[in-house]
């Protein structure tokens, strides 16, 4: 069963998203980031060639020869996906493919209409079953 994260109460949606998608890297997980639309999966992916500031984090879009061997996917799509380790979305709807990843990590922004949007996500995979982990951000980490 997929295992579902919600990162809530978050300032900055793209940067701690490009944060989670260089940790899962960093950890030899093939990560596919589910953007709202194509300049959303755009800037997303200019933001990856500057995040982290030190390193690389190897990403291409789903159509790209390079696509089978890439840990990172950026896509808006949702066909033709080459993995089904994490996937990262930032739409404000369910995926319909969620549940063939091992892995579904869910962003909550700080305004309302995000949060609204996110409260549904989590009443409909709660309603189907799945055990959901939560991580406030705004919280101090120990």
């Amino acid at each position: 069963m997929t295992q579902i994260d919600f990162y809530t109460h978050v300032e900055d949606k793209a940067r701690i998203a490009c944060q989670l998608a260089g940790k899962a890297f960093a950890n030899g997980l093939r990560v596919i980031v589910y953007c709202a639309d194509p300049d959303a999966a755009q800037r997303f992916d200019r933001m990856l060639w500057m995040t982290p500031a030190l390193g690389f984090v190897p990403h291409c879009g789903p159509d790209d020869p390079l696509a089978a061997q890439t840990p990172v996917i950026v896509d808006c799509r949702g066909e033709n996906l080459p993995h089904d380790e994490v996937l990262l979305n930032l739409r404000p709807e369910w995926p319909p493919f969620f549940s063939r990843f091992r892995r579904l990590i869910e962003i909550v922004g700080l305004d309302e209409q995000d949060r609204a949007s996110a409260r549904e996500r989590f009443r409909f995979y709660r309603g189907r079953g799945y055990e959901i982990r939560t991580h406030d951000l705004s919280k101090p980490s120990a």
